[in-house]
C-alpha cells in the first residue's frame, strides 16, 4: 500500500484500540480478514505448511505467525516484538469519590506517564468488563464509552501564580477526573453504570452483575497528519501501537516463504513480568509448539532473530541538548536502530548490519540512537525476549516527540518506511545467523 492508505488504516487502528484489549480485538479482526486462523491455547496444534495462525492470551497479548514451506522452520524464524500497552490513568477497585458535589474516579498511573498533558482534556473510558450473567455464568466483554464523559480541570494561573514557573503533580490528589455533578443525597456506582454502557451497547450478553472491570481513560481526539506539509501524525499511544501496526502490516503483506511471527506483548510499560509479557512465557510457549521438540527448538532459535520495534527518541529542536550530538534521530529520516552497552537494548554488530541492508533493499534511510553518557537509558522488550528466548536481536523504532505524553508526535512517512523494512524482514531467505 502506498503512504496515504497506509496512514489512513493507521489512524483506524489507533482510533479503534483505546486499550490493549481493544488493540488485540482489532489485530485480531484484521488477521481474521488475511486468511489467518485462531488457535487455541488449549487445544492440540495441527499446523500445515504455509499455515496462517494466531492466537492470543490474555485478550491484551497475541503471536501470529506464518508458517514457511519447511516444517519445523530449519532456516529459522523471523520474529517481531511489539507491545500492546501505554501509560495512562487506571481506574481504582473501589474508585468513587464525591467532593464538592462532583462525581470523580480514583485513578492509578500506569507506567512512566508524563501527567501534565492529562489537563483539560476531553476524556473517554475503555477497558474490559467481567460480569455475571442472568444463568450465574461469568464473562467478559470489552466496552468503550466513546463520547466524552470525563476531565481534568487545571486550577486556574490565579490560584496557581507559581504554576508556569514550578509545578509538580501529586498523582493521588491532581489527576482525579470529574464526570459529573450529583446531588448530596445521590449514589453513584461505577459497576451500575458499565452495566447500563453494556445493556446498551450489547443487549444480547444479559449482563446480571459486573464483578470487576480493567478500566483506563483516553483522550478521545482522533489522530490526525499535523504541519504546514502533513509532515507529522499526532495521536495517542503511538508508543507502541505504531509499531504494532507496523508489525502487524508487514506480516500480513509477507509472501509465506519464511516463517515469520508477530508478538505483541502487553505491560511492557510496567516491566514486562506478566504471563503476558515479554518476561513471561507465552512467546516461549509459541516457540516450542512450532518446533515440535526440545532438540528442533534449540536449533531454530539458534538460526532466529528478534526485531524489537519500539519507539524512539527524535532529538527536539528545543532541547537537543538531551541528545548525543552525533546520534539525535530526526522525524522523517527514516528507522531509528538503537544501541545500548550497556544492555538496555539488545542491538548487536550482526542483528544491526541485517537491518542495515534491508534498509538499503528497501530504498529506506536509517539512523542510530545512543542516549547521552552523562544520562539514564530506557529499555525495551528487546533485551528481555533476548534474556528469555535467547534469540539473536535488534532494537528499532520510529523517532518520536512527547514520548508518554497523553498525545505524542511521530513523522508521517517513517511509519510506512519501517512497515516496508519489516515486510523484507519476513520475507528474507538468507541466514539470520551469520556467526
Amino acid at each position: 500500500m502506498d503512504k496515504g492508505e497506509f496512514n489512513a488504516q493507521l489512524f483506524d487502528f489507533l482510533g479503534r484500540s483505546p486499550t490493549p484489549f481493544h488493540a488485540v480485538a482489532t489485530m485480531a479482526e484484521q488477521l481474521d480478514g488475511a486468511g489467518f486462523q485462531r488457535l487455541s491455547e488449549e487445544a492440540t496444534w495441527q499446523l500445515e505448511p504455509g499455515g496462517k495462525y494466531y492466537v492470543t492470551r490474555n485478550d491484551s497479548a497475541i503471536v501470529a505467525f506464518v508458517n514457511g514451506s519447511e516444517a519445523p522452520p530449519s532456516g529459522g524464524v523471523r520474529v517481531i516484538g511489539a507491545h500492546t500497552d501505554s501509560p495512562c490513568l487506571m481506574v481504582k477497585p473501589s474508585p468513587e469519590v464525591v467532593s464538592n458535589g462532583y462525581f470523580q474516579l480514583g485513578v492509578q498511573v500506569y507506567g512512566g506517564a508524563l501527567l501534565n498533558p492529562w489537563f483539560d482534556r476531553d476524556l473517554s473510558l475503555a477497558g474490559r468488563v467481567t460480569y455475571l450473567d442472568g444463568e450465574g455464568a461469568i464473562g467478559s466483554t470489552r466496552v468503550n464509552f466513546l463520547r466524552p464523559i470525563a476531565c481534568i480541570p487545571s486550577l486556574a494561573i490565579h490560584l496557581d501564580r507559581e504554576a508556569n514557573k514550578q509545578r509538580s503533580v501529586n498523582p493521588q490528589q491532581d489527576v482525579v477526573p470529574i464526570l459529573c455533578r450529583v446531588d448530596e443525597d445521590e449514589e453513584v456506582d461505577l459497576r451500575t453504570l458499565l452495566r447500563q454502557q453494556i445493556e446498551a451497547d450489547q443487549p444480547a450478553l444479559a449482563v446480571k452483575e459486573v464483578l470487576d472491570y480493567e478500566l483506563s481513560f483516553y483522550d478521545v481526539q482522533p489522530p490526525s497528519l499535523v504541519g504546514l506539509h502533513e509532515e507529522f501524525i499526532a495521536s495517542a499511544r503511538l508508543d507502541n501501537l505504531l509499531s504494532c501496526f507496523c508489525a502487524l502490516q508487514a506480516l500480513i503483506e509477507a509472501d509465506a516463504t519464511q516463517t515469520a511471527m508477530l508478538v505483541c506483548n502487553d505491560h511492557e510499560e510496567v516491566g514486562s513480568q506478566s504471563a503476558v509479557g515479554a518476561q513471561g512465557p507465552f512467546l516461549g510457549s509459541v516457540l516450542r509448539r512450532l518446533a515440535q521438540s526440545e532438540e528442533t527448538h534449540a536449533a531454530m532459535i539458534r538460526r532466529s532473530m528478534l526485531i524489537s520495534a519500539d519507539n524512539a527518541h527524535g532529538v527536539h529542536p528545543n532541547f537537543a541538548d538531551r541528545h548525543d550530538e552525533n546520534h539525535g534521530p530526526l522525524l522523517n529520516e527514516g528507522p531509528v536502530i538503537k544501541v545500548n552497552a550497556s544492555q538496555r537494548y539488545a542491538t548487536n554488530s550482526e542483528t544491526s548490519a541485517l537491518f542495515r541492508l534491508l534498509c538499503a533493499r528497501e530504498s529506506v534511510p536509517v539512523q542510530a540512537f545512543v542516549v547521552r553518557s552523562d544520562m539514564a537509558c530506557g529499555s525495551t522488550i528487546g533485551p528481555i525476549t533476548a534474556g528469555v528466548i535467547g534469540m539473536p536481536t535488534l532494537d528499532v523504532g520510529v523517532p518520536t516527540f512527547a514520548m508518554h505524553s497523553v498525545r505524542e508526535l511521530a513523522g508521517s512517512d517513517d511509519g510506512w518506511r519501517l512497515c516496508r523494512v519489516l515486510r523484507g524482514f519476513c520475507n528474507y531467505s538468507g541466514s539470520l545467523a551469520p556467526g
